[in-house]
């Protein structure tokens, strides 16, 4: 999972848990989100990494550089 990309459908943010869908296991799965930089705001639409990975279903994620 670390090192994976996703796309954001639901909004990241400080006091949110977010959502980003994830390829993986031959398809696109749902997991909760968090960003790793406190306060940091990632909006829907927006292209993430996993960088931590906490079973079953939350990830903490960095936007991804262009």
């Amino acid at each position: 999972m670390i090192g994976k990309q996703g796309r954001v459908t639901g909004r990241i943010g400080p006091g949110l848990v977010g959502e980003v869908m994830v390829s993986i296991r031959g398809g696109v799965e749902a997991f909760y989100a968090h960003p790793t930089v406190p306060d940091e705001e990632i909006p829907v639409g927006s292209i993430v990494v996993v960088v931590e990975y906490f079973p079953p279903r939350t990830v903490y994620v960095a936007r991804a550089l262009a």
